[in-house]
Order: C-alpha cells, then sequence, then structure tokens
C-alpha cells in the first residue's frame, strides 16, 4: 500500500511556509519600498541571494548557522530546542527559499502602484496604517496572489537545502521530492512517476484556481458595477453604514480669517525653491512656466515633500518649522489636494471614493457620512453614479469627483494642481465654472496652480508670479496684469513685443529694437531696461493722424498667423520688409478688423497708445 505521508508533510510544509513567507516577503517588501539608505542595494542583494545559491550551499549554510555548535543551534538547544532533523528544519529551509520569490514580486506590485494614490489617502486624513491596509494592499492584490502562488510553488518543490537540514525521515521530513528522488534510486518509477504527477498537479492546479478566482474577483469590482441605476440607499452596505439614524449636517470648524504663511526653501537639481508668501479666503493664483516649482510648494504645503528650511502656518498651526524640527503628517494637517490625474482610487465606488476622508472622523455618525456623501455627489450632479467605479467615469467626472472627495473631508486649505490640464477646452470651460461656483461656497483658502494665465485670472483674486523657484510678483491680479514693473512677469502674463529701451526725456524713451522714440505718461523709471506693450493693444486707427503724430508709425504686414475668432499680424515699421522674420510687433485683431484692414494698402498706420505702454526693469526677486 501506498505511504500518503510525503504527500501530507509536503502540504503541511508548504502552507506554514507560505504563510510566513506572505508575512515576511510583504513586510519586507513594504521598507524596502521606502527605504533609500546606502544599505539598499546590500539588503536588496541578501533577500534575494537564495533564488540564485545552489541549494546544497543553502542548506550547508542553514546548517551551520543552526546546528548545534551554530549561533542560533546553541541558543535553541540552551532552550531545549532542536531544530536539524525535524520538520521545522524543512518549514524553515522551504521560507528561505520561497521568500525571495513572494518578495521580489510583492515589491513589483507595490512600486507599479500610482504613488499620488497614497499621496491622496494621507491628505484626506488616512495614517500609515490605514493607507497600506486600505490602498495598498488591495491595488498590489494581482502581485501578491501571483507572489502566493510562487512561494507556495517553490516550497513544495524544495529538496536540496531540505535534504541537508531536515533530513529524508519517513513519516517525518520525507517530502514529495525525497520522495520522488529515492524511489528513483530505488528502481521504483512508477512511484516516482505518481509523487510527480501529484506535483504537477498541485502547482499547475494552484496557478490555474487562484488565477481564475483573481480574474473574477477584480471583474466583478472593476468592470461589473454597472449599477449606476441603484439607489443612493444601498451606500449603506458598501460603507457599512447604519441606515437607522437620522442625518445630521456635518460640523464645520472653520477660522473666521483664514490665513496661510509660506516660507520655505528647497535645494532642486536645477535651481532652488525659496518662496514665501500668505494666503487668505481669497483664491491665490501660483502662476509660472512648466518646471519652475509651483507644484512643489503645493506638496510642500500638503506634506507629501519637505523643505530644507523654513515655516509653514496654516490659521496659526505651525505645519512645519525646520528650527524648531516640526513637520506634522500628511494626515494631520487638514489640507485637500486635487491631483492632476485625479489620484481616483480605481478599487473603490465614486460613494466610497468621496467617503475615503470621513472614516478617521470618529464623531461622526454613519448617517452623517452618507448625508455628506450624498451632499458632495447631489453638488456635482453626479449622485446617480454613486456606485460606479472611476474608470468608468469620463475625465471631466472623474475631475468632480476628486474635488467633492477633497471638500468631504472639509480642509483648510484646498490645493487645486492644473486641475483642467487633462479636459478639452469645451469640458474645460464647463467645469472651470462649476469649480468657480464651488469654491464662492468654500470658507477655506484655496490655491490655485497653472501655467495658463487667462484661468488664473478668471478664478483666482490675487496672483503669486514664480520664475526659476523664486516669486516674482505676488498682488492683486489686475496691478499684476496692468503694471508688470519686470520683463519676466510681463512675458509671465502674456506681453509679446519687448524692446530694449533709453531714456531720452522725462517722458520720452527709445525703443531700441523698433528704432523709434516713444512718448509715455508715466515718469520713467530709474532703472528703465526695456518697453513692452501687449499685442492686442496695438491699434490701427480708422482715421489715421499724421504720420508726425506722438507713437504713430508706418507698418508693413510681413505675415500673418490665424485662430478661431483672431488674427496674429507681424509687422514691420517704418520701412518694407526684407524677409519673413523680418519684422518688430505681433498684433492681434479680432476677425472683423481684419476684414477691414487686409485690404487696405500697404503701409498701415500703427499707433503705440502711451497708456498701454509696459516701462519694465529686468527681472529683480521679491524678498
Amino acid at each position: 500500500m501506498l505511504d500518503l505521508s510525503p504527500l501530507w508533510i509536503s502540504l503541511k510544509i508548504a502552507t506554514i511556509a507560505t504563510v510566513l513567507t506572505v508575512l515576511l516577503g510583504v513586510a519586507a517588501a513594504h521598507w524596502m519600498q521606502h527605504y533609500r539608505g546606502r544599505w539598499r542595494s546590500l539588503l536588496d542583494s541578501l533577500l534575494l541571494a537564495p533564488m540564485v545559491l545552489p541549494p546544497t550551499v543553502l542548506g550547508f549554510l542553514l546548517l551551520l548557522l543552526l546546528g548545534k555548535n551554530g549561533p542560533l543551534g546553541v541558543w535553541f538547544s540552551g532552550a531545549g530546542i532542536n531544530i536539524v532533523f525535524t520538520w521545522y528544519a524543512a518549514v524553515i529551509t522551504a521560507t528561505v527559499v520561497a521568500l525571495p520569490l513572494m518578495y521580489k514580486t510583492t515589491l513589483g506590485a507595490f512600486e507599479q502602484i500610482d504613488g499620488s494614490l497614497q499621496q491622496a489617502a494621507r491628505t484626506l486624513g488616512a495614517s500609515e496604517r490605514t493607507v497600506f491596509l486600505r490602498i495598498t494592499l488591495p491595488l498590489a492584490l494581482p502581485g501578491l496572489f501571483a507572489g502566493i502562488i510562487l512561494a507556495f510553488a517553490r516550497a513544495l518543490g524544495e529538496f536540496g537545502a531540505t535534504l541537508m537540514l531536515a533530513g529524508n525521515i519517513p513519516g517525518r521530513t520525507q517530502t514529495l521530492p525525497m520522495a520522488i528522488y529515492f524511489a528513483v534510486e530505488g528502481g521504483d518509477f512508477r512511484e516516482a512517476a505518481l509523487w510527480s504527477a501529484v506535483v504537477l498537479s498541485l502547482s499547475l492546479g494552484g496557478i490555474i484556481l487562484v488565477n481564475g478566482v483573481t480574474q473574477r474577483r477584480f471583474r466583478r469590482r472593476l468592470k461589473g458595477a454597472q449599477r449606476s441605476g441603484r439607489d443612493l440607499g444601498d451606500l449603506n452596505r458598501s460603507l457599512r453604514l447604519d441606515p437607522g439614524v437620522e442625518d445630521k449636517t456635518l460640523p464645520t470648524a472653520f477660522p473666521t480669517r483664514p490665513r496661510l504663511e509660506v516660507d520655505i526653501c528647497k535645494q532642486l537639481p536645477g535651481f532652488t525653491l525659496a518662496v514665501k508668501f500668505g494666503a487668505d479666503d481669497q483664491p491665490l493664483g501660483i502662476l509660472g512656466a512648466s518646471g519652475v516649482g509651483k507644484s512643489l510648494i503645493l506638496r510642500c504645503i500638503a506634506g507629501i515633500e519637505t523643505p530644507d528650511t523654513g515655516r509653514i502656518v496654516l490659521n496659526g498651526r505651525v505645519l512645519f518649522d525646520a528650527n524648531l524640527g516640526i513637520n506634522l503628517a500628511s494626515c494631520d494637517r487638514k489640507v485637500g489636494i486635487l491631483f492632476q490625474n485625479y489620484a481616483l482610487f480605481p478599487h473603490l465606488t465614486i460613494a466610497q471614493n468621496v467617503a475615503f476622508g470621513l472614516y478617521r472622523r470618529r464623531h461622526l455618525s454613519p448617517a452623517q457620512i452618507e448625508a455628506a456623501v450624498r451632499q458632495q455627489l447631489s453638488a456635482i450632479h453626479l449622485e446617480p453614479l454613486a456606485q460606479r467605479y472611476p474608470h468608468e467615469l469620463s475625465g471631466g467626472q472623474q475631475q468632480r469627483v476628486a474635488l467633492a472627495r477633497a471638500l468631504a473631508s472639509q480642509p483648510e486649505v484646498l490645493l487645486l494642481d492644473e486641475p483642467f490640464s487633462a479636459l478639452d477646452t469645451h469640458l474645460r470651460n464647463l467645469i472651470e465654472r462649476q469649480l468657480i461656483l464651488r469654491l464662492q461656497s468654500y470658507p477655506g483658502i484655496t490655491l490655485l496652480v497653472t501655467h495658463n494665465l487667462e484661468e488664473a485670472y478668471r478664478m483666482c483674486h490675487s496672483l503669486l508670479m514664480i520664475d526659476s523657484g523664486t516669486v516674482i510678483a505676488h498682488g492683486l491680479k489686475h496691478n499684476i496684469f496692468e503694471q508688470p514693473h519686470t520683463v519676466n512677469v510681463a512675458r509671465l502674463t502674456g506681453c509679446k513685443n519687448f524692446s530694449p529701451a533709453m531714456a531720452c526725456g522725462p517722458n520720452q524713451v527709445e525703443a531700441l529694437h523698433w528704432q523709434c522714440q516713444l512718448q509715455t505718461l508715466e515718469p520713467l523709471p530709474s532703472r528703465l531696461t526695456q518697453i513692452g506693450i501687449r499685442a492686442h493693444q496695438i491699434s490701427f486707427p480708422a482715421n489715421p493722424p499724421a504720420s508726425s503724430s506722438p507713437n504713430t508709425f508706418p507698418c508693413w504686414l510681413v505675415a500673418a498667423s490665424e485662430t478661431p475668432h483672431r488674427m496674429t499680424l507681424y509687422l514691420k515699421l517704418h520701412r518694407p520688409p526684407t524677409r519673413e522674420q523680418d519684422y518688430h510687433l505681433q498684433a492681434e485683431v479680432f476677425k472683423e478688423k481684419w476684414a477691414a484692414l487686409k485690404d487696405q494698402p500697404q503701409p498701415w498706420t500703427v499707433f503705440l497708445d502711451p497708456l498701454r505702454l509696459l516701462l519694465l526693469e529686468d527681472h529683480t526677486p521679491l524678498s
């Protein structure tokens, strides 16, 4: 009669080893994902070493470690525990050889998760434990299942190291690989073939079964949720709420005069971010070209990045102070952030996304959480889609859900990082209008990062202009656009025409590149270096004055560029152009004006209004 003990021993050892491998592998992968110390490469190599070492070498090393004279063997012997030639030894060897597979697979799964999802969870008040259990682990499940399969199959098939450390004791340590080996050595090929078939069936069967279960589970969660018409009352089950509790309005705790003070410095590879500014309940737009540090400012305020020096104070609470060693975690800052990619949790429904930031507020009843979710979804007109998943929504709908999620937790400051960058023009205008209306009722501080000056002008009360990590302008938007003072500020606010300038009198300046003298109404600044005029403020008089009139010059059209509603005209002053790039000014006119202008004989007459001339100095950073 066939002895089945090798089968049961192998299953017991492989199962226990897999459990240990999962615990150790997940912990090691989670720690290594965040560790950036000098020993990272060495630690990673040690964790992966059992995967490349010959099993007999690995077994010999374990024997030296756990044997009677080994460091751990002596300790175990003193405690009355014998490891060598026991089934415990088999569990240890199976765990050691399977751990690298579990660790590497899990680490890869963790590193493929979009970091903005975990950052979003932290800003919503989630602790590191909550982020790991509710975001990281669920999103890494496919990789974890793959690691479990590989670890179990590897533990089930371990032979060389087990033979060295546990031996081949029938009924105690004889596993299936050993039974196969000694059956072949004894000439019993039938028994060897039978056990080989069992190992093959267990390994392949496990892969097929787990893959099938995994695919069905994620298909139900991510693609089988076509339940947009389901009543929001089902939210009680998905969020584990109590339907019997009366709805109550969420309490508010905003200060009467919110205030944010930022004074930080952080060294970056290409430049140093050094900014100092304040913000209140009027939306502040942070405007600048790509890569100048705009988004980094928001990330420092949210606690995602840490400045090298400085201080951040929100409504009297110190969020960061390098001198005092204060650096509050993101979950404790009461900061909401809308990421460029929205960072919606893909494994949670829309309702669960919005409710995510409310779980830590233990004073809220289940009915209050449900009411808050219902209120937010109703405000963005997505209440019927509460049980859909993010991938089932359009880009505009995702953006609205991300905003609702950020506002549901009632942050004291709302950070908007390029909120419209992923939307087309039509949708951008619709969503922008909705956002403006929502911000009108938001009592906290709003910071909007954008490189679109028209977007910043429409949405914000004040502007903070950034160039190469430095504040070059801060104030009311009207003042900055009307009186930019410096060349960089004028350029960031859309001015396209500049010329080096030299004072010729109290109210007269020579534009060197334009080869003309201009009258000004404002007194000339002492450090005047350039003069500018915006393209849309260049005019073409219907009844041209005499050519000797101030700021009036003949011009020739060099080229024209068309947009849906405007024409950009490239003009040469004083004389006809000699080549295509031979022009002085860019002017923008509506197409109605272009229709009346284009057939007029050249030269045309151009007028540079003294009221519209920008008298500019070189770039001077604000202190």
